[in-house]
């Protein structure tokens, strides 16, 4: 029980950061959809920013961490003796990807042109194509900073201090935010200074991780790559990886090209992936980086029991949190939309579109979640293959949908393609993992307490769609909508909780003791 309130207490400590994180991300949009809207500039940005991201996801945090992170963490736990080890390792892998990343942003910043047209050959023949291109050339750098970022974060995860990596998106917001208003108050060209703010804050993250790094006692020495046997093996684990992470890019290419086709509609799609990627980010990606260390370490002592234990209490908690969150993005996607985003250059249809996709991302938001539950337990192996075959066959299906609907039913072809993709890829993971053994069966809690989750959900879902009803004259006048948005989601969570009480969801008991765990 003291391992699963350990791991549930990481959990909601690194997802209190990613809730600051995101929420200063969505502070940072509203501004940029007040001042910017979503016209030819804040199309061209969000593309130019997305490249570098696309090939970080790409080279560190989906691919290469997965991987470095269960190998560093088992040579921090193979004792004293390992120290020097484990710190040679990271040392190494520091390295050597910092040269990949300096060729990667050399070639990039060159082909820029080539990479606009590759993710969004909609802008070709209008302002938005040279726009773009002029953008990603000062942003692309951000792609060398924020991959050892987040290969340092990975060292600290593997030490348990989840504090720190946490901080260091909720800064790059605070910069960009920042940024806007000083734009706003010295008349600068909005779109230019957040293309310059971007490499700006790489410098000030990486700056802030280094220091934090050293702090726990890793120095990050930058030397000639190595070819050691370790990163031999850890190439070994992580090329399926990078593979799997070029086929989600590829999902995310297919997505951006269909959208590029209509103006406007690439930031429409950015505005609601910044609400869904809240729940996403603070429950997905905070029990996916807890657990796949405590996975790593668990299965390495063959503890199956703490396995099965880490793994049931993380579906417990992603379930508890995330079903609710996917109810409300669908059932108010109108009035969260109107509430947070429309005002100055951001009009009723931009607010329109956008509800539109974030309530077909918010479908699929539990899916997303729930990878970020079931993959660790094949990296934690130094399973890298079946992932990639799993994303393969979920790339073939989002392409397809992304391409075929797009005549019925325009830019929202590329949402619900990522929706439904998202589903696929999951019912694979589920499917693959039955023969790991006791470690991925559900146990006696968990088969009790998820359908109730499930029905505390609905029952919430028919209270927020009540009220809102009743509350609309308020909810969408412009003096009256903050107050009214903060009442209805009250009645929301007074609904969820309390029915998930009494149904016996959960117990409120359970987060107290994690305060004592």
């Amino acid at each position: 029980m003291a391992q699963g309130r350990r791991l549930i207490r990481n959990t909601i400590i690194l997802g209190g950061w990613t809730l600051l994180s995101r929420g200063s991300g969505l502070a940072r949009d509203v501004l940029m959809a007040g001042y910017l809207g979503t016209g030819a500039a804040a199309d061209a940005f969000n593309v130019a920013f997305s490249l570098p991201n696309m090939f970080r996801r790409f080279f560190a945090e989906g691919a290469f961490n997965q991987a470095f992170v269960p190998m560093y963490a088992k040579k921090v736990e193979g004792g004293p003796d390992t120290g020097d080890d484990a710190a040679r390792f990271a040392s190494d892998a520091f390295s050597g990807l910092s040269f990949v990343l300096l060729i990667v942003t050399l070639i990039g910043t060159l082909a820029m042109p080539w990479l606009v047209w590759a993710m969004a050959a909609g802008f070709v023949g209008d302002a938005r194509f040279d726009l773009a291109v002029s953008f990603g050339r000062i942003t692309f750098v951000y792609i060398l900073f924020i991959s050892l970022v987040a290969l340092l974060s990975g060292v600290m995860n593997a030490h348990g201090r989840f504090s720190e990596a946490g901080f260091v998106p909720i800064l790059m917001n605070l910069i960009f935010i920042a940024a806007i208003g000083l734009a706003v108050w010295l008349g600068w060209d909005l779109g230019q200074t957040l293309a310059w703010t971007v490499p700006v804050t790489g410098v000030a993250q990486l700056a802030f991780t280094w220091a934090a790094a050293h702090r726990i006692g890793f120095r990050a020495r930058l030397h000639w790559p190595r070819w050691t046997l370790d990163l031999k093996h850890l190439l070994i684990i992580a090329g399926p990886a990078v593979l799997a992470g070029g086929v989600v890019q590829i999902n995310l290419l297919v997505g951006r090209q269909v959208a590029s086709f209509t103006e406007g509609a690439i930031s429409w799609l950015v505005y609601a992936d910044r609400l869904y990627q809240l729940p996403l980010g603070v429950v997905g990606i905070a029990v996916g980086t807890v657990l796949l260390p405590d996975l790593a370490r668990r299965l390495r002592a063959n503890d199956e029991a703490g396995a099965q234990s880490s793994l049931n209490r993380s579906l417990e908690f992603a379930l508890a949190l995330t079903l609710p969150a996917a109810v409300a993005l669908v059932v108010i996607a109108h009035a969260l939309t109107f509430v947070l985003y429309q005002r100055g250059a951001f009009g009723p249809e931009d607010t329109a579109a956008t509800a539109l996709a974030l309530a077909i991302y918010g479908a699929g938001l539990p899916a997303f979640v729930l990878q970020k539950v079931w993959q660790p337990l094949y990296y934690a192996r130094e399973d890298t293959r079946r992932p990639f075959q799993f994303a393969v066959l979920a790339m073939v299906v989002n392409a397809a949908l992304a391409v075929g609907l797009m005549p019925y039913i325009g830019f929202a072809a590329a949402a619900v393609a990522t929706t439904l993709a998202a589903w696929i890829m999951l019912a694979q993971l589920i499917w693959g993992a039955r023969g790991m053994g006791s470690a991925v069966q559900l146990d006696a809690r968990s088969r009790q307490r998820l359908p109730r989750i499930i029905a505390a959900a609905a029952i919430m879902g028919a209270v927020l769609y009540g009220v809102a009803f009743a509350i609309a004259p308020w909810l969408y006048h412009m003096g009256w909508r903050y107050i009214a948005l903060a009442g209805l989601i009250a009645a929301g969570v007074i609904a969820y909780f309390g029915s998930g009480a009494a149904l016996g969801a959960f117990k409120l008991s359970d987060f107290r003791a994690l305060k004592r765990g």
